[in-house]
């Protein structure tokens, strides 16, 4: 099995849940006592969120590059960043490294289109719905975005930040997500992306008929399907 590495703590909430998906894959696939074998580096999210709000991606983008070199050095055979908002600097992080980094997005569009989904809505950070980065990876797998409203927008962004990252979960909060879910599939969204690593803390599909791509699952099941491959 190749070495995965893991960029956490964008928040820790999300990351320890990577993990546990991460050996729950390896165990189904492999059996027995298997586990997975990886590296993780995490992050402060303090000092990452703080150069969020500042719009100073450069500097997000020097320390993910960083902990990505220190997880090669440290021996991983591909990295993940375990969020999706700073995905928006992963071609920059892919650039610091010889070894791939494993896109959220490409995971994400590749369990889109096994369902023949042309049409899905977006929920996530303010950056992840409102800047191009996600929308447009998207759209060159031949994948529509809708995204919320605005005042729905506002909502899932300070709900992110100020309860899920800070490991809050209240029934309010779900039914609200649950109802932009609704709106998004009264548009035409055939499924709806769970863009934020922390929202599938929250939501599960056993909460609504429509489809819900958690991201953090797809990622972390792809990371494990890309490790034993040609290993085994």
């Amino acid at each position: 099995m190749k070495t995965i590495g893991v960029i956490g703590g964008m928040s820790w909430e999300s990351t320890a849940v990577y993990y546990r998906l991460l050996n729950q894959y390896t165990r189904n696939s492999c059996g027995g006592h298997h586990s997975a074998k990886l590296v993780l580096f995490s992050v402060d999210f303090a000092e990452i969120e703080a150069l969020q709000r500042a719009g100073d991606w450069t500097q997000t983008a020097i320390i993910l590059r960083q902990a990505a070199q220190a997880l090669e050095a440290a021996g991983a055979d591909m990295v993940l960043i375990a969020t999706n908002t700073m995905h928006k600097v992963a071609d920059e992080v892919q650039a610091g490294i010889g070894v791939p980094l494993l896109h959220i997005i490409d995971a994400l569009a590749e369990a889109i289109r096994s369902n023949n989904h042309g049409t899905v809505g977006l929920l996530g950070t303010r950056f992840t719905m409102e800047q191009d980065f996600y929308r447009q990876r998207l759209e060159q797998h031949g994948i529509t975005v809708l995204t919320p409203p605005s005042a729905a927008r506002q909502f899932i962004h300070a709900c992110i930040f100020d309860e899920l990252c800070q490991g809050k979960f209240n029934v309010a909060a779900k039914q609200r997500f649950l109802a932009v879910c609704e709106e998004l599939a009264e548009r035409g969204a055939e499924g709806v992306i769970l863009g934020c690593t922390e929202i599938g803390l929250l939501l599960n599909q056993n909460d609504t008929l429509i489809k819900l791509y958690d991201t953090t699952e797809i990622h972390a099941a792809a990371a494990i399907k890309a490790a034993l491959q040609d290993t085994r």
